[in-house]
Protein backbone atom coordinates (compact mmCIF):
# COMPACT_ATOMS: atom_id res chain seq x y z
CA UNK A 1 0.00 0.00 0.00
CA UNK A 2 1.31 3.44 -0.87
CA UNK A 3 2.42 6.19 1.47
CA UNK A 4 1.68 9.88 1.09
CA UNK A 5 -0.77 11.82 -1.02
CA UNK A 6 -3.54 11.03 1.43
CA UNK A 7 -3.25 7.28 0.76
CA UNK A 8 -3.20 4.65 3.46
CA UNK A 9 -0.01 3.04 4.67
CA UNK A 10 0.10 -0.18 6.65
CA UNK A 11 2.37 -2.64 8.38
CA UNK A 12 1.43 -6.28 7.89
CA UNK A 13 2.87 -9.60 9.00
CA UNK A 14 2.10 -13.18 8.07
CA UNK A 15 0.02 -15.24 10.51
CA UNK A 16 -1.49 -12.13 12.05
CA UNK A 17 -4.55 -13.93 13.40
CA UNK A 18 -5.27 -17.06 15.39
CA UNK A 19 -8.90 -18.15 15.60
CA UNK A 20 -9.65 -19.49 19.07
CA UNK A 21 -12.75 -20.72 20.83
CA UNK A 22 -14.69 -18.23 22.94
CA UNK A 23 -16.20 -21.04 25.02
CA UNK A 24 -19.60 -20.07 23.64
CA UNK A 25 -21.90 -21.45 20.99
CA UNK A 26 -22.94 -19.44 17.93
CA UNK A 27 -26.27 -17.68 18.35
CA UNK A 28 -29.04 -16.13 16.30
CA UNK A 29 -32.16 -14.12 17.08
CA UNK A 30 -34.94 -16.16 18.69
CA UNK A 31 -37.59 -14.48 16.54
CA UNK A 32 -37.96 -11.97 13.73
CA UNK A 33 -37.35 -8.25 14.22
CA UNK A 34 -38.87 -5.64 11.92
CA UNK A 35 -38.26 -1.91 12.09
CA UNK A 36 -38.86 0.98 9.68
CA UNK A 37 -37.54 4.50 9.68
CA UNK A 38 -35.94 7.33 7.75
CA UNK A 39 -32.38 7.10 6.43
CA UNK A 40 -29.76 9.63 7.52
CA UNK A 41 -28.19 10.42 4.16
CA UNK A 42 -30.87 9.74 1.53
CA UNK A 43 -33.75 10.89 3.74
CA UNK A 44 -35.88 8.03 2.38
CA UNK A 45 -37.89 5.53 4.37
CA UNK A 46 -36.64 1.95 4.57
CA UNK A 47 -37.72 -1.24 6.31
CA UNK A 48 -35.43 -3.84 7.88
CA UNK A 49 -36.43 -7.37 8.84
CA UNK A 50 -33.94 -9.49 10.81
CA UNK A 51 -34.62 -13.24 10.81
CA UNK A 52 -33.00 -16.26 12.51
CA UNK A 53 -30.36 -18.06 10.50
CA UNK A 54 -28.42 -21.32 10.78
CA UNK A 55 -25.04 -21.75 12.45
CA UNK A 56 -21.96 -21.02 10.30
CA UNK A 57 -24.06 -18.80 8.01
CA UNK A 58 -22.96 -15.47 9.42
CA UNK A 59 -24.75 -12.18 8.82
CA UNK A 60 -25.99 -11.12 5.40
CA UNK A 61 -28.31 -8.60 3.78
CA UNK A 62 -30.96 -9.32 1.16
CA UNK A 63 -31.91 -6.41 -1.11
CA UNK A 64 -34.06 -6.97 -4.22
CA UNK A 65 -33.30 -10.72 -4.00
CA UNK A 66 -29.55 -9.99 -4.00
CA UNK A 67 -27.51 -11.43 -1.14
CA UNK A 68 -24.78 -9.12 0.17
CA UNK A 69 -22.71 -10.55 3.02
CA UNK A 70 -21.71 -8.31 5.91
CA UNK A 71 -18.10 -8.84 4.95
CA UNK A 72 -15.11 -6.62 4.28
CA UNK A 73 -15.01 -8.14 0.78
CA UNK A 74 -18.13 -6.08 -0.04
CA UNK A 75 -17.20 -2.86 1.77
CA UNK A 76 -16.90 0.14 -0.53
CA UNK A 77 -13.75 2.23 -0.20
CA UNK A 78 -13.96 5.90 0.72
CA UNK A 79 -17.67 6.26 1.37
CA UNK A 80 -18.04 9.50 3.35
CA UNK A 81 -19.71 9.47 6.76
CA UNK A 82 -20.98 5.88 6.59
CA UNK A 83 -20.06 2.30 5.77
CA UNK A 84 -21.49 0.91 2.55
CA UNK A 85 -21.68 -2.67 1.28
CA UNK A 86 -22.00 -3.26 -2.45
CA UNK A 87 -22.35 -6.19 -4.84
CA UNK A 88 -23.15 -6.32 -8.55
CA UNK A 89 -24.54 -2.80 -8.71
CA UNK A 90 -26.64 -2.96 -5.55
CA UNK A 91 -25.56 -1.17 -2.39
CA UNK A 92 -26.62 -0.96 1.25
CA UNK A 93 -25.53 2.17 3.09
CA UNK A 94 -25.06 3.14 6.72
CA UNK A 95 -24.84 -0.42 7.99
CA UNK A 96 -22.51 0.37 10.90
CA UNK A 97 -25.01 1.00 13.74
CA UNK A 98 -27.01 -2.16 13.00
CA UNK A 99 -23.89 -4.29 12.61
CA UNK A 100 -22.43 -2.82 15.80
CA UNK A 101 -25.53 -3.88 17.75
CA UNK A 102 -25.54 -7.36 16.21
CA UNK A 103 -21.84 -7.90 16.90
CA UNK A 104 -21.97 -6.59 20.47
CA UNK A 105 -25.09 -8.51 21.49
CA UNK A 106 -23.88 -11.79 20.02
CA UNK A 107 -26.16 -12.20 17.01
CA UNK A 108 -23.64 -14.24 15.04
CA UNK A 109 -25.95 -15.48 12.31
CA UNK A 110 -28.94 -13.69 10.77
CA UNK A 111 -30.70 -12.75 7.55
CA UNK A 112 -31.30 -9.01 7.14
CA UNK A 113 -33.90 -8.14 4.52
CA UNK A 114 -34.03 -4.47 3.64
CA UNK A 115 -36.42 -2.55 1.39
CA UNK A 116 -36.53 1.05 0.22
CA UNK A 117 -39.72 3.07 -0.08
CA UNK A 118 -38.62 3.77 -3.65
CA UNK A 119 -39.02 0.53 -5.68
CA UNK A 120 -36.59 1.79 -8.34
CA UNK A 121 -33.66 2.29 -5.99
CA UNK A 122 -30.56 0.18 -6.47
CA UNK A 123 -29.18 1.65 -3.26
CA UNK A 124 -30.87 1.42 0.12
CA UNK A 125 -29.97 2.74 3.54
CA UNK A 126 -30.51 1.36 7.04
CA UNK A 127 -32.77 3.66 9.13
CA UNK A 128 -30.90 6.02 11.46
CA UNK A 129 -33.55 6.34 14.25
CA UNK A 130 -32.00 8.61 16.93
CA UNK A 131 -28.47 8.32 15.51
CA UNK A 132 -27.38 5.55 17.87
CA UNK A 133 -27.68 1.75 18.08
CA UNK A 134 -30.15 1.82 20.98
CA UNK A 135 -33.20 0.94 18.87
CA UNK A 136 -31.47 -2.18 17.56
CA UNK A 137 -30.21 -3.30 20.96
CA UNK A 138 -33.67 -2.91 22.49
CA UNK A 139 -35.25 -4.83 19.60
CA UNK A 140 -32.76 -7.69 19.99
CA UNK A 141 -33.35 -7.73 23.73
CA UNK A 142 -37.12 -7.96 23.19
CA UNK A 143 -36.95 -11.10 21.03
CA UNK A 144 -33.93 -12.65 22.74
CA UNK A 145 -31.31 -15.02 21.35
CA UNK A 146 -31.12 -18.75 20.81
CA UNK A 147 -28.35 -21.19 19.96
CA UNK A 148 -27.97 -21.44 16.20
CA UNK A 149 -27.96 -24.91 14.70
CA UNK A 150 -26.80 -26.02 11.28
CA UNK A 151 -28.77 -27.96 8.67
CA UNK A 152 -27.85 -31.18 10.44
CA UNK A 153 -29.26 -29.97 13.74
CA UNK A 154 -25.88 -29.41 15.37
CA UNK A 155 -24.64 -26.36 17.25
CA UNK A 156 -21.26 -24.79 16.53
CA UNK A 157 -18.64 -23.22 18.75
CA UNK A 158 -18.03 -19.51 18.33
CA UNK A 159 -14.48 -18.51 17.44
CA UNK A 160 -12.78 -15.15 17.96
CA UNK A 161 -9.80 -13.63 16.13
CA UNK A 162 -6.76 -13.13 18.38
CA UNK A 163 -4.01 -10.84 17.13
CA UNK A 164 -0.50 -12.35 17.15
CA UNK A 165 1.62 -9.38 16.07
CA UNK A 166 1.21 -5.60 16.01
CA UNK A 167 -0.52 -4.10 13.01
CA UNK A 168 -1.32 -0.53 12.01
CA UNK A 169 -2.81 1.63 9.30
CA UNK A 170 -2.61 5.38 8.98
CA UNK A 171 -3.75 8.21 6.78
CA UNK A 172 -2.11 11.58 7.30
CA UNK A 173 -2.47 12.31 11.03
CA UNK A 174 -5.09 9.61 11.61
CA UNK A 175 -4.02 6.16 12.68
CA UNK A 176 -5.25 2.82 13.96
CA UNK A 177 -2.90 0.40 15.70
CA UNK A 178 -3.49 -2.90 17.48
CA UNK A 179 -1.30 -4.94 19.79
CA UNK A 180 -1.75 -8.53 20.99
CA UNK A 181 -3.83 -8.69 24.17
CA UNK A 182 -5.75 -11.35 26.08
CA UNK A 183 -9.07 -9.51 25.73
CA UNK A 184 -10.73 -6.81 23.66
CA UNK A 185 -9.44 -3.39 24.74
CA UNK A 186 -10.45 -0.31 22.75
CA UNK A 187 -8.89 3.13 23.16
CA UNK A 188 -10.27 5.85 20.90
CA UNK A 189 -9.30 9.49 20.52
CA UNK A 190 -10.94 12.31 18.56
CA UNK A 191 -9.89 15.92 18.02
CA UNK A 192 -12.14 18.71 16.74
CA UNK A 193 -10.24 21.94 17.48
CA UNK A 194 -12.67 23.90 15.30
CA UNK A 195 -15.50 22.99 17.71
CA UNK A 196 -14.32 23.69 21.28
CA UNK A 197 -17.42 22.03 22.80
CA UNK A 198 -16.13 18.75 21.37
CA UNK A 199 -12.40 19.40 21.42
CA UNK A 200 -10.10 16.46 22.15
CA UNK A 201 -11.64 13.42 23.81
CA UNK A 202 -10.41 9.95 24.72
CA UNK A 203 -12.40 6.87 25.68
CA UNK A 204 -10.97 3.53 26.76
CA UNK A 205 -12.48 0.32 28.05
CA UNK A 206 -11.82 -3.41 28.42
CA UNK A 207 -15.38 -4.14 29.60
CA UNK A 208 -16.89 -4.61 26.17
CA UNK A 209 -19.45 -7.24 27.11
CA UNK A 210 -23.15 -7.06 26.26
CA UNK A 211 -24.09 -5.24 29.46
CA UNK A 212 -21.40 -2.58 29.11
CA UNK A 213 -22.16 -2.02 25.44
CA UNK A 214 -25.89 -1.68 26.11
CA UNK A 215 -25.43 0.80 28.96
CA UNK A 216 -22.35 2.75 27.89
CA UNK A 217 -22.00 2.60 24.10
CA UNK A 218 -25.25 1.75 22.30
CA UNK A 219 -27.13 4.97 23.07
CA UNK A 220 -24.33 7.33 22.01
CA UNK A 221 -25.50 9.30 18.98
CA UNK A 222 -23.82 10.39 15.80
CA UNK A 223 -22.77 14.04 15.73
CA UNK A 224 -22.06 16.81 13.27
CA UNK A 225 -20.70 20.35 13.08
CA UNK A 226 -23.55 22.79 12.39
CA UNK A 227 -21.46 25.03 10.13
CA UNK A 228 -20.66 22.04 7.88
CA UNK A 229 -24.25 20.91 7.38
CA UNK A 230 -25.02 22.85 4.19
CA UNK A 231 -21.82 21.68 2.54
CA UNK A 232 -22.59 18.05 3.40
CA UNK A 233 -26.09 18.40 2.00
CA UNK A 234 -24.68 19.84 -1.21
CA UNK A 235 -22.75 16.58 -1.52
CA UNK A 236 -25.97 14.60 -1.21
CA UNK A 237 -25.38 13.65 2.42
CA UNK A 238 -27.46 13.90 5.64
CA UNK A 239 -30.71 14.71 3.80
CA UNK A 240 -32.54 12.90 6.61
CA UNK A 241 -30.50 14.53 9.37
CA UNK A 242 -32.17 16.56 12.10
CA UNK A 243 -31.96 17.39 15.78
CA UNK A 244 -33.77 14.09 16.40
CA UNK A 245 -31.22 11.97 14.53
CA UNK A 246 -27.92 13.46 15.72
CA UNK A 247 -26.32 15.75 18.26
CA UNK A 248 -25.34 19.04 16.61
CA UNK A 249 -22.43 21.20 17.66
CA UNK A 250 -21.85 24.79 16.53
CA UNK A 251 -18.33 26.16 16.31
CA UNK A 252 -19.37 29.32 18.15
CA UNK A 253 -22.48 28.32 20.13
CA UNK A 254 -21.63 24.84 21.34
CA UNK A 255 -24.23 22.07 21.50
CA UNK A 256 -27.50 23.13 19.87
CA UNK A 257 -29.69 20.24 21.08
CA UNK A 258 -28.52 19.30 24.56
CA UNK A 259 -28.35 17.49 26.86
CA UNK A 260 -25.69 14.97 25.91
CA UNK A 261 -26.20 11.44 27.16
CA UNK A 262 -22.52 11.32 28.20
CA UNK A 263 -19.92 14.07 28.51
CA UNK A 264 -17.85 12.22 25.91
CA UNK A 265 -20.76 11.06 23.76
CA UNK A 266 -19.03 11.88 20.42
CA UNK A 267 -16.05 9.71 21.32
CA UNK A 268 -18.28 6.87 22.52
CA UNK A 269 -20.15 7.01 19.24
CA UNK A 270 -16.86 6.53 17.40
CA UNK A 271 -16.37 3.33 19.44
CA UNK A 272 -19.89 2.25 18.41
CA UNK A 273 -18.97 2.83 14.75
CA UNK A 274 -15.66 1.01 15.16
CA UNK A 275 -17.35 -2.13 16.54
CA UNK A 276 -19.74 -2.12 13.59
CA UNK A 277 -16.92 -1.76 11.09
CA UNK A 278 -14.77 -4.42 12.77
CA UNK A 279 -17.74 -6.79 12.58
CA UNK A 280 -16.98 -7.02 8.85
CA UNK A 281 -14.06 -9.28 9.78
CA UNK A 282 -16.51 -11.96 10.96
CA UNK A 283 -17.14 -14.99 8.79
CA UNK A 284 -19.02 -18.25 9.18
CA UNK A 285 -20.66 -17.07 12.40
CA UNK A 286 -17.40 -16.15 14.09
CA UNK A 287 -16.71 -13.00 16.11
CA UNK A 288 -15.60 -10.04 14.06
CA UNK A 289 -14.32 -7.88 16.91
CA UNK A 290 -10.57 -8.38 17.15
CA UNK A 291 -9.18 -9.60 20.47
CA UNK A 292 -6.39 -7.08 20.89
CA UNK A 293 -5.64 -3.66 22.33
CA UNK A 294 -6.91 -1.39 19.55
CA UNK A 295 -5.91 2.27 19.61
CA UNK A 296 -7.50 4.65 17.13
CA UNK A 297 -6.93 8.38 16.76
CA UNK A 298 -9.02 10.63 14.52
CA UNK A 299 -10.49 7.59 12.83
CA UNK A 300 -13.48 7.17 10.58
CA UNK A 301 -15.17 4.52 8.49
CA UNK A 302 -12.53 4.54 5.74
CA UNK A 303 -9.72 4.05 8.27
CA UNK A 304 -11.66 1.35 10.15
CA UNK A 305 -12.41 -0.66 7.01
CA UNK A 306 -8.86 -0.27 5.71
CA UNK A 307 -7.67 -1.78 8.99
CA UNK A 308 -9.98 -4.76 8.46
CA UNK A 309 -8.68 -5.11 4.90
CA UNK A 310 -5.20 -5.23 6.32
CA UNK A 311 -6.21 -7.99 8.74
CA UNK A 312 -7.89 -9.86 5.90
CA UNK A 313 -4.96 -9.52 3.53
CA UNK A 314 -7.04 -7.73 0.92
CA UNK A 315 -4.83 -5.55 -1.27
CA UNK A 316 -5.70 -2.22 -2.84
CA UNK A 317 -6.35 -4.05 -6.15
CA UNK A 318 -8.46 -6.79 -4.60
CA UNK A 319 -10.62 -4.60 -2.34
CA UNK A 320 -14.26 -3.89 -3.16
Amino acid sequence: MTVGGGAFSSLKFSSLISWKSTGKLQQTVANCIERAGRALHSGKLSTVKISPEAARTGRYFVFKSNIVRASIAHAVKETPLCTTLSKEGYSIRTVEHLLSALEATGVDNCRIEIESSDPFDQSVEVPVFDGSAREWVEAIDQVGLKVAIDCGGSSCEKLAPFLNQPVHVRKNDSFMVAYPHSKVNITYGIDFPQAPAIGRQWFSSTLLDVSFYSKQIASSRTFCIYEEVEHMRSLGLIKGGSAETAIICSVTRGWLNPPLRYDDEPCRHKVLDLIGDLSLFAKDGSQGLLVAHIITYKGGHSLHTEFVRCLSGISEKDGA
